[in-house]
Formats: structure tokens, sequence, C-alpha cells
């Protein structure tokens, strides 16, 4: 069976039902919008995690300006991956340089305080425009990423490692 005989199949389905119109997309969610949830300044709050980093995000309308701990994020985020990371966000809603960020982080590493400040502004994406989350959700970002570093147990190296055996 060639593809041409699956799609003249998969409409002649379609004409079959008689009540689905070939222009109206078949897959479409009835699912309630959210409410949109901004502050008196006009910004959307939100809270990313990720290891043990944690970010304070607030999103506005802007110039697509992002600060991080009072700095630019070519000063804070030096590795070009690390704010490639941030503006996921953004490229996958298609709002790139239309909102400013201010982010404050705490804890962890740069790589970790990345990805929190991704999980926020994701999370701020979606509380100022709700009809980014579908897509938002999609790529991803709006789970938070839960692995953590394993502890150091007793009579251990390191979480799992052993010391050296040694028969004599």
């Amino acid at each position: 069976m060639s593809d041409t005989d699956t799609l003249s199949s998969l409409s002649d389905l379609a004409g079959i039902a008689g009540d689905v119109a070939p222009e109206t997309p078949v897959f479409t969610s009835n699912a309630p919008l959210r409410e949109q949830q901004i502050d008196k300044q006009g910004r959307a709050y939100a809270t990313g995690r990720r290891k043990d980093a944690v970010a304070r995000v607030w999103i506005k309308p802007g110039s697509g300006k992002v600060i991080v701990n009072g700095r630019d994020q070519e000063v804070y985020f030096a590795r070009p991956t690390l704010r490639l990371v941030i503006n996921q966000p953004f490229v996958v809603g298609g709002r790139e340089g239309q909102y400013d960020v201010i982010a404050t982080v705490k804890g962890g590493g740069l790589s970790g305080q990345a990805g929190a400040v991704k999980h926020g502004i994701a999370q701020a994406l979606t509380r100022y425009e709700p009809a980014l989350r579908a897509a938002v959700k999609a790529a991803g970002f709006l789970t938070r990423d839960s692995r953590v570093v394993e502890r150091k147990k007793y009579g251990r190296a390191k979480a799992r490692r052993s010391f050296q055996f040694s028969k004599r």
C-alpha cells in the first residue's frame, strides 16, 4: 500500500463522516485558557528551580533585555550555551526580543542557575500569555528537572564509589 493510497483512504473517511469539515482542524483543544496573572507594575512573576538553584523571575513587555542578579545576561552567563538555554522559552513561543526579564538566582552553579532561569521564564511567560502554555509545555519547559546530586554515604569514597579494595 503506497502513501497516496493511505491519503486517499483518509480523505474518504473524512468524506464518509460528513460532519467534519475539511477546513477545520480535527484536533482542537476545548480546555479553557487560564487567567492572566499580572501584578500592579504589569509584570508576571514565577519561580524556577534546577538542581540546587532557585530563580525568582519577573517578565514584562520590553525590548528583550535580560538582567540576572543586577547584571546583564552577557556578563553573568558568559558562555553562549547558557544564554541560549535562557532564551529557549521565547524562541518556542515566538516572542524573541519582546519581553524584558529581571531575575535573581541563588544556589547551585552557573548551569543549574541557567536552567532555573529558563524554568522561571517559561512559567512567567505562561502566566503573562496563557495562550502560549501549550507550546511551552510541549517543549517540556514547564516541568522542573528534578535531578539533584546524590548525597555521600558513610563507608563510601563518594556517593556510590567504594574505597579501593586490598586483598593483603
